[in-house]
């Protein structure tokens, strides 16, 4: 017993050590992103502060950076990686064009994604081919690009640190605990930047909370730290670049749509429900 008190002393001991140094790099770049200009390399060395934070980490407590589960695992986990991030994006959308809160598709961001593709040019390329072309392109190329910054904080929170968790709590308390901290982890930027902020704070926890669940549902399954890299950067891409682009703005849009909105919490809890349970009957 006393052996079983004292493992769990030093995971714990662990993970605050892991934490504080998260909360030491991320304030640099926290304050870098709020206070002078936001650009993307701020936010990219954001995201590679918890990948940063387990180097360091795994160097005090004298574990070597190979103990990371960096193996590919099995390509089913890496291919439903995929699909559920693209698929509970897609039907928030569906859910918000039939409400009638926006409509499809946006020409304007159809014609414009035409010029960044150089097509419209190219014969009589009607509205339908350059959205598909457009969405293959920013469904892998735009994808595999995003992943390089999705990697930084996956190696840190599904990587390292919910397998420290899973030490000391149980799939639940790992997706949960694990969640609202990396929820927690952007807080700075949605008070600083939000429009509305109580609601894009709940909204944004309910989030990320149930994206946990998902997860942390197939990094364990898999043993890799790849699903997750891949499910993040997919979430992204769709969330941010895809499927907003494709609507029409209407009333009431901005409540619900993007990864603060109403209609977003609502399909990702529902997802992170159904995975909860998965994850508990599979005794992860």
């Amino acid at each position: 017993m006393q052996e079983i008190n004292s493992a769990q002393k030093r995971t714990w001991k662990i993970i605050f050590l892991f934490l504080a140094i998260v909360t030491l790099f991320s304030f640099l770049f926290h304050y870098a992103i709020v206070n002078l200009y936001p650009s993307k390399i701020y936010i990219g060395g954001l995201m590679w502060c918890p990948a940063i934070a387990t180097f360091i980490t795994l160097k005090l407590i004298k574990r070597p950076i190979s103990s990371l589960n960096w193996n590919w695992g099995n390509w089913r986990y890496i291919r439903w990686s995929y699909i559920v991030p693209a698929l509970y994006g897609l039907i928030s959308y569906i859910c918000i064009w039939s409400l009638g809160f926006g409509s499809f598709a946006n020409d304007e961001a159809i014609k414009n994604w035409g010029k960044e593709l150089g097509l419209l040019g190219i014969g009589n390329l009607s509205p339908i081919l350059i959205t598909i072309f457009a969405i293959i392109l920013l469904g892998t190329v735009e994808v595999i690009r995003a992943s390089a910054t999705t990697l930084g904080e996956e190696i840190g929170w599904r990587g390292f640190f919910i397998y420290e968790l899973r030490k000391v709590l149980s799939f639940t308390g790992v997706s949960i605990v694990s969640g609202l901290i990396w929820a927690t982890w952007h807080w700075p930027l949605i008070v600083y930047y939000g429009d509305n902020i109580s609601l894009e704070l709940l909204t944004f926890y309910i989030v990320i909370v149930s994206m946990s669940f998902m997860m942390t549902y197939y990094t364990f399954k898999s043993k890799s730290l790849w699903p997750a890299v891949m499910f993040h950067a997919v979430s992204n891409v769709y969330i941010q670049k895809i499927l907003p682009e494709l609507t029409i703005q209407k009333e009431g849009f901005e409540f619900w749509h993007g990864e603060y909105g109403i209609m977003f919490a609502i399909i990702t809890f529902i997802f992170g429900i159904y995975f909860w349970r998965k994850g508990v009957k599979e005794k992860l």
